[in-house]
Parts: C-alpha cells; structure tokens; sequence
C-alpha cells in the first residue's frame, strides 16, 4: 500500500518502479472518496489527473522538481477550465479562463492538479464555516473546525487526500488551519509569490501558501511558486535563493526574540503557554540566544487588521454584481440598481456582507480619516517596530492560535470572539514578513497546536532553515515517546 511520507521519498519511489505516478494519483482519489464527511474538496479532476499521470508515467526523464506531486488547490486561485468560486454563490457556474501564476509554475514543473478545496468565502473566516459548500471538518476530530480560511486544504493534507496544498494567508489563513490540523503551513514575504490568478480577499495582505506534512515539501513548493512576475506588479522582482536547500541545512544558532505580552495575553491557553515557555527555555539552553523583547502594540493589532482588510475587501468586491458573471436573481426586478442589490443579497453569505458594510463604512466620507488613514498609520508604526525587531534578531516566537480548534458551531454566534482568535497570526501580514506554523505539540484535548515562527522580510532561508531543524529535533525526540507537554 502506497504511503506519502515526502517528496523526495516519492519521488525515490519513482524512480526505483515501485510506484508510478497513476499509482498515487488512483490512491489518492480513493482516499478522497473514503472521506466525503470532510468536506475538503469541492471538486475532484479525477479524469484529468489520471491522464496527466499516465502522460507523466509515459516520459522517459522526470518532468520537473515537483514530477508526479499531487496537489490540491484553495478555491480562490484560478487553473483555466475549471471552476472557481471563491466558496460563494455570487461565483455559481463561473469558469476560469486563465491559469494563476502559482498554479502555472507547480504544472510546468509536473504537478498534478487533484481538485479544488473548500474554504471560507473570499477567504473570510477562520474556521471554513463561511462557505456556499457547507463546512469542512477537521480530520484529526470531525466534531472540531479544521480552521479557516484554508480549511478544506489543510484539512485534505492531514487526512491524506493528497501530497501538499495551496492555500492563501490574508491574516492567518494559512498557518491557523495548519495549527489546528496538525500539519505545516507556511506563508511566504508579501510579494514573494505572484497574486496574478488569487482572486482577491485584501491586496495589500493576500499571499499564496502551502500547506504540507513537512517543511521540506513546503520549502519545495514554495521555490517553484516563488519570483517576479510581469503579470503582477506587487510580486518582488528579488532573485529567488536556494529556499528548498535549506531545509536540509544544518541547525545553527539564532537569536531569537518573543513578546512576552503575547505569551501572558488573557486569552491563551495555559497549556499553550507552558508548551511554548518550555520550548524558549529548550532553545536557550541549546546555545541560540533567546530572549523577551516588549511589544507594546499588541492590542491595536486586531483592529488594525479589520479596518484595514475590509475597506479593502468592500473596494475588491464590488466588482461581483451578476451582470457578467455569476449569480443572477430569478426576482423580476425594475431598475439596475434593484438587480445589483438582490443579485449581491443573494450571492453573498453574512460574514462577507459583514466584511464589506463594515469596509464600506471606514471608507466613508466624515469617517475615512478617523478610521481608515488612521489605521494605516498603525501599520507603519507596526512596520517601524518589526524592522526594528529583525535588526537585532534573526526570529520572532510566537503561539499560532490562543486555543487548539474549536469545536464546531462554537464561534459561529460571536464574531468578535472569532475576530480575536487572529491575534497572533494576523501580525505577519500587516508587515509582510514571512512566517511558519510548525505542529510541534498536542493538547490534553488530544488536538494539534503549533508554534509560530516568523522572519525579516524576503528571508525565507532563515525561517525554514531554523523551521526544519526544530522539525527535526522534535522528530527526533518523539521516537523516543516523548512529549514536551
């Protein structure tokens, strides 16, 4: 029985004919059929993804770095030919008639496309309760969220329903559903990654990730995807390093930095807290130097991120009317403006039609400059501090998540409280640095929950050299059955 473990194992496999690739596409679909309760995909290309198998079975020399890989996509990114929703109805029949640049480059290297995932509408919740597809459920305990946005990807990893994901990070989604399914996540410097073919939640914060078991595989995934793009004006023109090399190098020491407003935050939980104070006390006493540094921001952070992401979203939304596309209402209606409302009415579940009457509202005339210019303001000084920060520290520490998942329905009543749970995840993208969630603990709750472990800008060698390298020892240490919590 075929069995994933990493890329390079399988790519090992393949190339000694124990395993071809319409072996584990086959194995896959299997699997995804076994485990319809998740909800992970919305859409199978089981047709395609055995024909692109087969072809890739058929060359005598490996396609690319990624040759027979199975991937699975988030429902936001565009793969022309197929559908793409965005998880809402005001997307029902669209088609994409073009292939995202992230998506593009893990084809031309042989990926196979398996299907697209569910997520949160427009990439708006953290918990996949927000979709026009019902929700995703979380594999390590079906009564609990797999977190959001990101759901139905991280989900489909941690389950085995395929090899590695994409997923996108406006505030966390990457790397929350990633803590809560026990799997990697990581979200890559703001502009690292081409946004041509993510259809857009907030411009200024959306990043393709990846979702993977290991960060080895992510480390991969993320090179190929990585670079400049002349169909995106914000993707970095920085030559791309060896990114995947080093998550094969050798532990070194670091300085590492954490706030220690973080870790005493009311909201944390006290086994969440002990597990990561353990874990700094671990580090330091291996030689990396390690210490608190205060971060008086903290609590402006949230609000921040709200005001700014969904003025954002109330700007790219609009776009969404169902004259050209999408959902059209069956209503008779009298003049174009009565189509567009009950064409959106429709169309859009509550939290985005939240996101955008809130976007709407800081973008206002008497409330632009108390609100949204603020807000920006904050992200600067947030900015000014971050780089202050990783001027004399190579790494920042931190919890993903103040809780392990929750449980499902259990948010869903308070929107603020879910809003909350973003506090330390949401940071990264306000000042673009790249950041992992690495699955390191496990709760007496008997669910998953991560450390987070952020870089400068652009210096994604730092942050998956040191992320493989905890990896290791962590894997190295429960080989011997222990636990550091």
């Amino acid at each position: 029985m075929f069995q994933f473990h990493s890329i390079e194992q399988y790519h090992q496999q393949l190339q000694a004919g124990d395993i071809t690739c319409l072996q584990a596409v086959r194995h896959y679909l299997q699997a995804i059929e076994a485990r319809p309760e998740l909800n992970a995909f919305v859409s199978v290309f089981a047709e395609e993804a055995i024909a692109r198998a087969q072809e890739l079975d058929n060359q005598t020399t490996p396609k690319g770095r990624l040759h027979g890989v199975v991937v699975g996509i988030k429902d936001v990114l565009c793969y022309a030919g197929h559908p793409v929703s965005s998880a809402s109805k005001i997307l029902n029949g669209f088609e994409s008639l073009y292939t995202g640049t992230a998506v593009q480059r893990l084809v031309d290297e042989g990926a196979i496309i398996i299907g697209r995932q569910n997520c949160d509408e427009f990439g708006m919740g953290s918990t996949n309760e927000n979709s026009a597809y019902g929700p995703a459920l979380n594999p390590v305990n079906p009564d609990y969220v797999p977190g959001g946005s990101s759901g139905g990807s991280a989900a489909a990893v941690a389950a085995g329903l395929c090899m590695v994901s994409l997923g996108t990070d406006t505030g966390g989604s990457v790397r929350l559903p990633a803590d809560f399914c026990g799997i990697v996540g990581v979200k890559p410097t703001y502009g690292r990654v081409s946004r041509y073919g993510l259809i857009a939640y907030a411009s200024s914060f959306d990043q393709v990730g990846v979702l993977a078991q290991n960060v080895a595989d992510a480390a991969l995934v993320l090179e190929v995807m990585a670079g400049p793009d002349g169909m995106d004006s914000t993707a970095s023109t920085q030559p791309v390093p060896a990114i995947a090399a080093s998550a094969k190098e050798n532990g070194k020491s670091y300085r590492i930095a954490y706030f220690p407003e973080w870790l005493e935050h009311s909201s944390i939980d006290p086994e969440i807290r002990a597990a990561l104070g353990q874990l700094l006390e671990q580090l330091k006493a291996e030689g990396h130097t390690v210490e608190p540094v205060s971060f008086s921001l903290t609590e402006y952070i949230v609000p921040t991120y709200y005001v700014l992401t969904t003025a954002e979203a109330s700007s790219n939304l609009s776009r969404f009317d169902g004259v050209r596309f999408g959902h059209q209402s069956a209503n008779p209606v009298e003049d174009l403006r009565e189509f567009y409302k009950q064409n959106r009415s429709e169309g859009f579940g509550p939290e985005v039609k939240r996101r955008i009457m809130l976007g709407t509202f800081v973008l206002s005339t008497g409330y632009f400059d108390a609100y949204f210019t603020r807000a920006q303001q904050v992200r600067r000084l947030l900015q000014q501090q971050a780089d202050a920060i990783f001027n004399n520290y190579d790494l920042i520490l931190a919890p993903t998540s103040p809780t392990p998942a929750y449980k499902a329905g259990e948010k869903t009543q308070d929107p603020v409280a879910m809003y909350m749970g973003d506090i330390f995840t949401v940071f990264a993208n306000l000042v673009g640095v790249p950041a992992a969630a690495l699955p390191l603990f496990k709760h007496s709750a008997n669910l998953p929950f991560s450390v987070q472990v952020m870089a400068k800008r652009f210096n994604e060698l730092t942050l998956l050299g040191f992320s493989a390298a905890l990896e290791r020892d962590f894997s190295q240490s429960r080989k011997g059955a222990k636990e550091l919590v």
